[in-house]
């Protein structure tokens, strides 16, 4: 049986924004993405990670066709992304959809569920009104709601519904892939492990490939297939969860599990790792490697040389000491 194709091959995305300062002074240049590539397949889900301010939103961004990135290539569906014709860029916009992190403010309160669900199948289709209504039901159910919420206002629902109704309307143009931008942060502890029980059960369904959002590695460890952690714009940790999570490689990700007790992954021992200073800016990012102001491990070479991401023990890591994080008598094997 033949592997089928990824949905998205991304390769050294980076993404620049210019900050101006007046009209007198010189704007500033600020690295929202410095450089990332990743593959997702069909039926999985690639988990990013990192602290406010990492990049992972800005990538969200770029996969979902808002932003166009500055440099690198985006294949989608295996057709380039960044330099598509207007068709084919609309026709990979309904092929990517997005599910928002507040579901109380992702829905137009003024209309109903019906009206939010049908609205995608009447710009994109020439379907007619009762086929649309006849879609619309069938997808309530299909995420676990009722023939009768067809006809209400997203006010009459909990916040856990609402993010189904959402979850919904973005399988409306039946995707290919689900960009997730936090999508459970703003729900209770209780209803976060239903919603996401219902995207694993959708994407089991439908083979839907997922670029899942997250700074919970809790969700992150539920969810996810792959991972990849980001640090002020690059990627510096990434592969199969399992190595990730039972044995973490760059500075970065151990202090990142080890802060979240009852994290990490069986037989995995990562001792407490506290980071010390500030998180730099990315206006003004350290001239080795980026983590080089916090890392408990830093030399000299990490002041001066940036590490590329290179294969070891079964993941990519970006770090010039990982070596010493596997045990000697396995690094002779």
């Amino acid at each position: 049986m033949s592997t089928p194709p990824p949905v998205v091959v991304a390769r050294d995305l980076r993404q620049v924004y210019t900050i101006r300062k007046g009209a007198f002074r010189q704007p500033d240049h600020l690295q929202a993405v410095s450089g990332v590539s990743f593959v997702v397949q069909p039926g999985r889900t690639l988990a990013v990670v990192g602290e406010s301010g990492c990049g992972k939103s800005t990538l969200a961004r770029m996969v979902s066709l808002i932003e166009t990135p500055v440099s690198g290539t985006l294949q989608l569906n295996g057709v380039d992304a960044v330099h598509a014709s207007g068709d084919e860029r609309a026709a990979l916009r309904r092929a990517v959809q997005l599910v928002f992190q507040n579901p109380y403010g992702s829905l137009n309160p003024r209309k109903k569920v019906g009206a939010i669900l049908q609205a995608p199948l009447e710009i994109n289709t020439s379907l007619s009104a009762a086929e649309r209504t006849d879609q619309a039901q069938a997808m309530l159910a299909k995420v676990g709601l009722r023939p009768e919420h067809h006809d209400r206002y997203p006010h009459m629902f909990s916040g856990g519904q609402r993010q189904r109704i959402a979850i919904a309307r973005a399988l409306m143009l039946s995707p290919s892939l689900i960009v997730a931008d936090e999508p459970v942060s703003a729900l209770d502890v209780s209803i976060q492990a239903q919603v996401l029980n219902l995207l694993g059960d959708l994407q089991q369904e439908l083979g839907l490939a997922y670029l899942f959002i997250s700074h919970d590695l809790g969700v992150v460890r539920y969810i996810a297939h792959d991972v990849m952690v980001m640090y002020l714009g690059h990627a510096v940790e990434q592969g199969p969860k399992e190595a990730i999570f039972t044995r973490p490689l760059h500075p970065y990700t151990r202090a990142l599990l080890a802060s979240t007790p009852g994290i990490l992954g069986h037989g995995a021992s990562v001792p407490r790792t506290v980071l010390t200073g500030e998180l730099p800016s990315p206006l003004n990012p350290p001239l080795g490697c980026v983590f080089s102001t916090r890392c408990p491990n830093v030399t000299a070479r990490c002041r001066a040389e940036r590490p590329a991401l290179r294969e070891l023990d079964g993941r990519q890591v970006a770090c010039h000491e990982a070596e010493t994080f596997i045990p000697i008598a396995e690094l002779r094997h």
